[in-house]
């Protein structure tokens, strides 16, 4: 039975030899820190995967910093890690999920369902006292097949065009200092999507950097929806990256269906013609 949400290190470690493992781990402000942490350990048999390039395609200046990346590269890129069509899928990090969750959802926009987020990350590997390596793995090709969707997204066109009908429901990821504009370390322009709500998706995890339980992430997110379907929902954040972790937690919640607008902020305020809201309320 594939694991489509999340696998515990202890499930993971009882399947490794069947599973493609791909390091996430990153830093927004540091770019070489994912690689250098891979080189240094990282779980045996895991590919690395960065952020910048792997998992995103070029920036230009008004597509934010994370671009999504062409489906056909982005495919091959799972083909060269030694993907095989219908095999498990598992990425990490050592920040709750907050990187790995950008693949799970990449893979689910290419039509993998065997994909999964290991729980804990790195730092639940290693505190169940599982070995890391330094070896870096050469895997023969996988034969991924890149097919229908299991994910949505909008583009930034889309979401302009409904503002304000009531027929989308956004959810921004980002802390509530940003989304209210009162501090912005990344982007240009503080402030938020007029309309959004705000949902850090801190707030899935637990203290131990576990996600919390299912039903306590479906109560969670049904109070902030209220009636709004979930299929309603468009997510983002800063660049597309950890808004996915809030579509991770809806989906292990059971309200599946939401979109990402995967421009996200660093997109949509690189356009002065759209608007822009301030204030910690929608």
């Amino acid at each position: 039975m594939p694991w489509t949400t999340l696998i515990s290190a202890e499930e993971l470690a009882a399947n490794l030899d069947h599973c493609i493992v791909v390091d996430c781990r990153h830093n927004l402000l540091d770019p070489t820190a994912g690689p250098a942490a891979y080189a240094q350990e990282h779980l045996p048999g895991a590919r690395f995967m960065h952020q910048d390039t792997d998992l995103a395609s070029p920036k230009n200046g008004s597509n934010g910093r994370h671009p999504l990346p062409d489906r056909a590269e982005m495919a091959g890129r799972l083909r060269a890690a030694g993907l095989k069509q219908g095999q498990q899928l598992v990425c990490y990090d050592d920040n709750g999920g907050m990187y790995a969750g950008r693949l799970w959802w990449l893979a689910r926009w290419l039509g993998h369902e065997a994909v999964a987020v290991l729980d804990g990350g790195m730092g639940a590997w290693k505190q169940a006292g599982f070995p890391t390596s330094t070896e870096v793995p050469s895997p023969p090709p996988g034969d991924f097949p890149e097919a229908a969707s299991l994910a949505s997204s909008v583009s930034a066109d889309d979401l302009l065009g409904q503002l304000g009908s009531g027929r989308l429901a956004v959810i921004d990821a980002r802390t509530p200092e940003r989304y209210a504009g009162l501090t912005e370390p990344i982007d240009p322009v503080a402030g938020h999507i007029p309309g959004a709500l705000n949902r850090p998706f801190q707030a899935n995890l637990r203290p131990d950097g576990r996600f919390k339980p299912a039903q306590v992430l479906r109560q969670e997110y049904t109070e902030l929806l209220g009636d709004r379907d979930p299929a309603s929902v468009v997510h983002q954040c800063g660049s597309g990256v950890t808004a996915c972790h809030n579509l991770l937690a809806m989906e292990l919640a059971g309200l599946g269906g939401s979109a990402l607008y995967g421009g996200s902020w660093s997109e949509w305020c690189a356009d002065s013609s759209r608007p822009v809201a301030t204030g910690d309320k929608p």
